[in-house]
């Protein structure tokens, strides 16, 4: 019986998910496509229908950290990934307009993949032109005052490690742009949709901000130094609160 309603509130909260989606979308693209300066009101809209969907399907957020948010800072901001649903919990979490790398495949999602790649980024991650061009489309954003997000970690992590290994790409751009990085712990998405199911269960959803961490000047090591601080500071936060 519980396995039954656990279906029918899936179903419920999917068909939700895209009707809100639907219904806002054309909004949400119009500005955007008319001015890169309609880009604070599209991200408004994201946070209403990320904010709408996931009151109806009883996901809860608790925010820690918030004021060490310059938003007048730009920042590459990076995020444990455990689940599908960050794409709904990284607009609610960030309160300024963003542009976030995404993998190839999510494009392919009816009317979804339209929406959300007027402000992601595709990239087909075994594929290293496809990387290389991504990156220079992120320090062009940048370059424009407007943050990016990065999963260091390159995919979902569904195994038992805290977090998998990282990849170099965000910790390059902060060396050759001088944008501080800005680590965020999200903890409990994986408990209400984990990687490789479709199944969703109402809950709470934890996130941690970071101080922001200072780019280094560029040298041989700065690049792995600053992945490895990166790396330290997201573990601890993890840690302290992952109970």
């Amino acid at each position: 019986m519980i396995k039954i309603f656990h279906v029918l509130f899936t179903i419920y909260s999917i068909l939700l998910f895209f009707t809100l989606l639907m219904i806002l979308g054309l909004f949400i693209v119009i500005p955007l496509s008319i001015s890169p300066a309609g880009g604070k009101f599209s991200f408004f809209l994201f946070r209403v229908w990320a904010r709408l969907w996931s009151f109806g399907s009883g996901i809860r957020y608790e925010f820690q950290g918030r004021e060490f948010i310059d938003r007048s800072q730009p920042y590459i901001f990076v995020f444990n990934h455990r689940s599908f649903l960050d794409a709904a919990i990284i607009p609610l979490a960030i309160p300024k307009q963003v542009r976030a790398l995404g993998k190839k495949e999510l494009s392919k999602i009816p009317f979804f993949g339209w929406v959300v790649g007027k402000v992601a980024i595709w990239v087909d991650r075994t594929d290293a032109e496809s990387r290389r061009k991504s990156i220079a489309r992120l320090v062009t954003f940048l370059n424009q005052g407007i943050s990016t997000v990065v999963a260091p970690e390159g995919t979902r992590n569904d195994s038992d490690a805290i977090l998998l290994p990282f990849k170099s790409g965000a910790f390059r751009l902060a060396v050759e742009t001088g944008i501080p990085i800005l680590p965020i712990a999200v903890i409990g998405a994986n408990k209400i949709m984990k990687k490789g199911s479709l199944m969703i269960r109402p809950g709470k959803i934890k996130i941690y901000f970071s101080k922001p961490i200072a780019a280094p000047a560029a040298s041989e090591t700065a690049v792995t130094e600053l992945s490895e601080k990166c790396r330290s500071r997201l573990e601890l936060l993890l840690m302290e609160h992952e109970k």
